[in-house]
């Protein structure tokens, strides 16, 4: 994002301008804002959003835009102060997660570190929806003569996220093996929703090579209970995954938060 140029090109097209810190964040505001909005993502596809640190241009499109959209819940701990050095006054904030059904960290270490919270709500279906609606009251604060407009988007896409929920809670329902094998730490919400359990190379919080002792460990239960699958992610500890995969036998596969 460069500064002026891009400022007076929204300020023409009439279109919103977005800033939000990844992906997933991303996906929720194209939904609901469609031809409305301009977005500019902050985090880059593939980087490990924990360790991000924002950078010039970073700073550039939150001095320019009209809106911001985080996740919160500790996903981005940098964004109050990258907010505050914008000097941006129209900026409207919105924290996606806030009012979801939070899944707490049980890690003292972790709490002391991160916050209390699984900041990875957006992988729940339920929650998601409630993301994408928090997205909404945003747009429409920001752009109130097209509220009517992102309600519906809201609404419409808050309706496909109960149908694939209900799609997955049917194919869930009778599978026998209720664990997997992951790099990251990252689905507690998606177990939670389908009763389903992970076990990680790396925590909550993308952290940190396992020890020998925590790798032995992890390639036991693998073996004992006949993994066939480790699913790795490209930002976050796929190397680990591969090797654990290859002592095991298991194959691998990406699973994309």
């Amino acid at each position: 994002g460069c500064g002026t140029t891009q400022k007076e090109e929204s300020k023409k097209d009439g279109k919103l301008k977005v800033a939000v810190t990844f992906d997933a964040m991303a996906e929720f505001v194209k939904a609901v804002g469609k031809d409305k909005v301009d977005i500019i993502t902050i985090i880059p596809a593939g980087t490990e959003p924990h360790e991000f640190e924002p950078s010039t241009d970073s700073m550039k499109a939150l001095a320019t835009a009209d809106m911001l959209v985080y996740n919160g819940m500790g996903m981005e701990p940098w964004i109050e102060k990258a907010v505050e050095a914008a000097h941006n006054d129209k900026l409207v904030k919105v924290e996606a997660s806030k009012g979801v059904d939070a899944i707490k960290n049980t890690d003292p270490e972790e709490v002391e570190e991160h916050g209390e919270f699984d900041p990875h709500a957006w992988l729940s279906l339920t929650c998601a929806a409630q993301e994408v609606q928090n997205i909404a009251d945003g747009l429409a604060q920001a752009d109130p003569a097209n509220k009517d407009f992102y309600e519906k988007n809201a609404k419409e896409y808050i309706a496909q996220l109960e149908s694939l929920r209900k799609d997955y809670e049917g194919k869930f329902k009778d599978v026998q093996r209720r664990d997997f094998v992951t790099g990251h730490a990252a689905f507690g919400y998606l177990c939670r929703d389908f009763a389903l359990t992970q076990k990680s190379v790396e925590d909550v919080f993308a952290e940190g090579e396992p020890s020998p002792k925590e790798l032995a460990e992890l390639t036991e239960y693998c073996k004992t209970n006949q993994v066939k699958t480790i699913f790795a992610e490209e930002a976050a500890s796929p190397a680990v995954s591969k090797t654990l995969a290859a002592e095991v036998g298991a194959k691998v596969e990406v699973l994309d938060t």
